[in-house]
């Protein structure tokens, strides 16, 4: 059971996402033509209109979408999906090429206006299609999942090891997409079952501990050459410790979902989540907001002292997962969580703090409406706040 501190912090920000955000973006996130049909999902929400100036659709906001609402029809919003089937139509319809793969971004009717193919938007497709399966189970959402598979197997695997990052192929190359490749198949490996998809997490897993977290700094690059050569500077590398964050989420979820198919935890897991935890604890968070900055030097040093939303989600999942959790810490999370949440109009967020600490008054992208529905249901789900 969690303390009442952290109860009371999960359901609040439970009750932020089901019964304000969730209803808000359904209402206004969604672009209807003149007829009132919906046509497809807006890029962004004016923190003052309401309104999105974007003259394009992106693969991504498409399937982060598609999740999110999909994770609100779990939660028993039911109209919820009607938003659902707009993603899977939009996907099916705009997106997908019979040649193979999906498009990258599209303008407001749906014509193709980028038809490159993204390592990082795929990975979305696949997560999409699976948690549109847990709460709409179909034939045609596995076929497509494992259609996906083969795609990314055949076309994207690179003969360095992981996979490239697009067709046309392009540099450097990224941790980020192997991440979130990993949360796709564990994801598809509990709506599909674990064949092939617990078999391609194991992989991605085994590259992240083997070639891409360097044991030496005790961090993750974000950039790589072509053979995963992290990219230097000075002999240090980048680092965005939002991402170290979610990796701790990812190789927990990793450990749980090789436990329930019989496989042997990964014998570097646990100290892999040790290394991430103890670099963001040493480096990673503003003096005075206590928020996680957004890009660091392996050495420590500071790029960018700004702090998005989004490592904030994601270090709340980390706290919640580590080994050592603290309830004070926990705590924090929640509090500087809803330091982004509190002052925004209902339903949004501001998404960008400054390195002093005020904050930007741009639009709120849909895209992170993503980051913001996994950690806390994840965190109510945890808690059992929420049922499971």
């Amino acid at each position: 059971m969690p303390s009442p501190r952290i109860a009371a912090a999960s359901d609040a920000a439970m009750a932020w996402l089901r019964d304000v955000a969730w209803p808000f973006w359904l209402a206004r996130g969604i672009d209807r033509a003149t007829a009132g049909e919906p046509i497809g999902f807006h890029e962004h929400l004016s923190l003052d209109d309401h309104g999105c100036a974007a003259a394009f659709r992106r693969l991504r906001v498409v399937t982060r979408q598609t999740y999110v609402f999909s994770e609100a029809l779990a939660a028993g919003m039911a109209e919820a999906e009607a938003a659902v089937t707009l993603g899977l139509h939009y996907l099916r319809t705009h997106a997908f090429d019979r040649a193979g793969g999906y498009h990258w971004r599209f303008d407001l009717a749906g014509c193709v206006i980028d038809p490159r193919r993204d390592l990082y938007d795929h990975a979305f497709v696949l997560l999409a299609l699976a948690t549109a399966a847990r709460v709409r189970p179909s034939p045609e959402l596995r076929a497509e999942a494992l259609a996906l598979d083969a795609y990314l197997q055949d076309v994207f695997r690179h003969p360095a090891g992981g996979y490239g990052e697009s067709l046309p192929p392009s540099l450097p190359r990224r941790q980020n997409p192997h991440m979130h490749l990993l949360e796709a198949c564990l994801a598809a490996s509990e709506a599909f079952g674990d064949a092939p998809f617990l078999d391609r997490a194991d992989d991605i897993v085994d590259l992240f501990l083997t070639r891409m977290l360097q044991p030496a700094e005790g961090a993750l690059p974000e950039f790589f050459d072509d053979d995963l050569v992290p990219h230097r500077e000075e002999g240090a590398f980048l680092v965005e410790p939002g991402h170290h964050c979610e990796w701790v989420w990812l190789l927990d979820w990793h450990e749980r979902r090789r436990r329930i198919a019989g496989r042997a935890p990964h014998p570097a897991a646990a100290d892999a989540i040790r290394v991430l935890n103890r670099f963001t604890d040493r480096y990673a968070l503003h003096p005075k907001t206590k928020a996680v900055m957004d890009v660091l030097r392996s050495d420590g040093r500071v790029v960018s002292a700004g702090q998005r939303l989004w490592p904030q989600t994601e270090r709340l999942k980390s706290e919640i997962l580590r080994p050592d959790a603290e309830e004070a810490r926990i705590v924090e999370a929640y509090a500087v969580l809803d330091s982004y949440i509190a002052p925004a109009p209902a339903g949004l967020w501001l998404e960008q703090r400054l390195p002093e600490g005020g904050f930007m008054r741009d639009p709120a992208p849909a895209s992170s409406l993503y980051h913001l529905t996994s950690a806390i249901t994840l965190a109510a789900r945890r808690f059992g706040r929420v049922p499971n």
